[in-house]
């Protein structure tokens, strides 16, 4: 009898245990490391290209979006990102083929930061 009270004691005390464990609430910032890595330059253009033009893609939904239904929609902000990404793009890729002249590797570094809007 001693043997189950003492079995019935150190579950209690781990039940007890159990209930104080308290849990951490999720970081409000996020950090997603997209690249990382010294890459060709081929492969560089491919990444960044790719980057760059799912950007663009979005954008161009997003003021396909507004468009529907409505021609005279304000499309000001879309506009101005796509051209500014494809401005970028186009930078990327006079910085690369100078690069490619030279045969260096190309180190690229994204990172990816989110967090809650205020």
């Amino acid at each position: 009898m001693k043997k189950t009270m003492q079995l019935c004691t150190r579950v209690a005390k781990i039940k007890k245990m159990k209930n104080t464990t308290t849990i951490k609430a999720p970081e409000v910032d996020q950090k997603i490391q997209l690249v990382d890595g010294c890459f060709t330059v081929s492969e560089a253009v491919d990444v960044i290209n790719a980057l760059i033009n799912e950007k663009i893609n979005f954008h161009k939904l997003q003021r396909l979006s507004m468009c529907e239904g409505l021609a005279t929609a304000d499309t000001l902000y879309p506009d101005g990102r796509i051209a500014e990404l494809a401005q970028e793009k186009q930078i990327a890729q006079t910085f690369l083929a100078t690069a490619r002249k030279t045969g260096a590797k190309i180190k690229i570094n994204g990172i990816l930061e989110i967090s809650i809007a205020e």
